[in-house]
């Protein structure tokens, strides 16, 4: 549209050739509430009770069953992020953590801490620790995304995910625009 290291005036319309026109939704963001901790049992994988939202564009986000159900018509690909914060009731008790993505029930990614001597039974347990799962999934109409947690402690406490002021557990999403 003009000679190298020209600057002209650009239409939004001529930048939406260049860019594609599509809309990056839906969209979520799920979280543990302010005030609620959730006591989980130790060593056991857990479903994480995201029971708020700060947005949720196709209201696809069921904060009953703390879920993420794909919309009719949201098939694509979309990038994921799942965070959460343990502690346990007693300090310095935790030896490990896990969070897992599942979808349809299946588990699609996990990614986990393991204390040092962990493995070999010698354990060093630490306060708390958080952990973020990132990724990248092409789902369908009405596959269903879900988090879970596991949390291994030295057995003095009762393991727990951390609402941390609604910021340190949360579940979010959203579709990528793709070409």
């Amino acid at each position: 549209d003009g000679a190298g290291g020209t600057l002209r005036k650009t239409a939004a319309s001529r930048i939406k050739t260049y860019i594609g026109a599509g809309a990056n939704t839906p969209v979520w963001d799920a979280y543990l509430s302010n005030d609620s901790d959730q006591s989980i049992s130790d060593s056991t994988s857990t479903k994480i009770q995201f029971d708020a939202e700060r947005i949720d564009t196709a209201s696809a986000f069921d904060t009953s069953n703390y879920k993420f159900v794909v919309p009719s018509d949201g098939a694509g690909t979309y990038l994921i992020i799942l965070q959460a914060k343990f502690s346990s009731s007693q300090q310095n008790d935790i030896v490990g953590s896990s969070i897992t993505l599942k979808i349809n029930g299946n588990t699609s990614h996990s990614t986990a801490f393991t204390g040092a001597g962990y493995i070999s039974g010698t354990k060093y347990p630490i306060l708390g620790n958080q952990l973020n799962l990132t990724c990248v999934k092409t789902l369908s109409a009405s596959d269903y995304l879900e988090g879970f947690a596991f949390v291994k402690t030295n057995g003095a406490g009762t393991p727990k995910v951390q609402e941390g002021d609604d910021l340190a557990t949360f579940f979010q999403g959203f579709k990528l625009i793709t070409w």
